[in-house]
């Protein structure tokens, strides 16, 4: 068994995260994950979008068994609780992915205050929701609200520089996230291979862990992942094509089916983003190209300020295939390991596969290569 400060800290079983996914539903995944070891993540942001993007935000509530009609604080309520009545009996650990950008701010103050009502409510939440994960913003400000209330907060970054201010915030468990990673990706392409040894070497100590994330999908990314210096790492397209993901069966076998070369970067609702290879991403890419190329330049723009908004429009238009099953337009994201991602195994068989796998390359390094 491999042990970490990871599990250590959280009290899991292996030192694997499921990735927040959002804004899509995850809620069963999260549950199933929880259950075999890892920390479950629960995607959050697809409460915004309840007008915008109806099938992500009806999507989510269905499988939280939660009302629509309700308000956002009481559907996610509503999940949090659903989620720790099933994890609990397995010791399973969970917490909502929060995005904290700026503008979301006023939304991401109610997820976070709705968490720590749930808690003080039932205290017994306390011994599954351990975990405040935050991503897409800037961390500072946030630690008061979120280690004040007992949490042990994680926060996403793509550079060492991200990493820095995570650290200058008070957060717990840096995540490194490397450009291979799936969907929300980052304006300047920096690969896990660099990105994981410099956050380690600029953060990690007693107070602080590192994860690290993007491309990893298997035992021999994970031993490469802790042979770096991370205390355990983070997985979403290795998840996303499982058998109790919450994704659309499209989606899914999309990823199973992806071969080399088989993902492309284009815009996406907050920046770059990576989407599974198909000639309607395709089609994406080139008018990315054209209306964003900040996307390919590494210079950050928004669509808060765009006149022209015929990416959105195409964007959500692909999305909704996807949960329509139109092929045609349908537009499916995915980390650059779904290439490597050949079966669709149910949760705890994948992350006992994984682990198996990294503990038997970790015992062979020592013996091949140490004299």
């Amino acid at each position: 068994m491999i042990k970490t400060r990871l599990t250590e800290l959280l009290g899991i079983k292996h030192p694997i995260i499921q990735a927040g996914m959002g804004p899509f539903s995850n809620n069963n995944l999260c549950v199933a994950a929880a259950n075999a070891g890892c920390l479950g993540l629960l995607s959050t942001s697809g409460l915004f979008n309840k007008d915008d993007q109806p099938w992500v935000y009806n999507a989510f509530c269905e499988t939280g068994e939660a009302n629509p009609d309700d308000d956002m604080g009481k559907v996610l309520d509503t999940v949090l609780k659903r989620t720790h009545r099933l994890v609990k009996d397995k010791g399973g650990v969970f917490g909502p992915n929060v995005m904290v950008s700026a503008e979301l701010k006023e939304y991401s103050k109610i997820m976070i205050e709705t968490a720590i009502k749930a808690r003080e409510e039932n205290p017994e939440m306390k011994n599954t929701l351990k975990v405040m994960y935050t991503s897409a913003g800037d961390p500072m400000g946030w630690g008061d609200m979120i280690k004040g209330a007992g949490f042990t907060w994680i926060h996403i970054i793509p550079s060492v520089r991200a990493a820095m201010r995570c650290k200058k915030a008070g957060v717990d468990v840096i995540v490194a996230s490397g450009h291979e990673g799936g969907f929300h990706t980052h304006w300047e392409p920096l690969h896990s291979m660099v990105l994981f040894p410099g956050v380690v070497e600029a953060v990690s100590d007693e107070k602080t862990l590192v994860v690290g994330g993007g491309g990893v999908s298997d035992g021999k990314t994970l031993a490469a992942s802790l042979a770096m210096g991370c205390d355990g790492v983070l997985m979403g397209t290795r998840f996303l094509a499982t058998q109790e993901s919450d994704f659309p069966r499209l989606w899914k076998q999309s990823v199973v089916d992806a071969q080399d070369r088989g993902t492309l970067v284009a815009r996406g609702y907050v920046g770059p983003a990576r989407w599974l290879r198909n000639p309607r991403s395709e089609e994406h890419a080139v008018n990315t190209l054209k209306k964003s190329p900040g996307v390919f330049l590494g210079t950050p723009d928004s669509y808060m300020t765009m006149e022209d908004t015929s990416l959105i429009d195409f964007e959500n238009e692909s999305i909704k295939a996807v949960y329509e099953e139109d092929k045609e337009k349908a537009m499916m994201a995915a980390g650059e390991c779904a290439q490597r991602i050949n079966d669709m195994p149910k949760v705890a068989d994948m992350v006992q596969g994984v682990m198996k796998e990294a503990e038997e390359i970790l015992r062979g390094v020592q013996k091949k290569y140490l004299v």
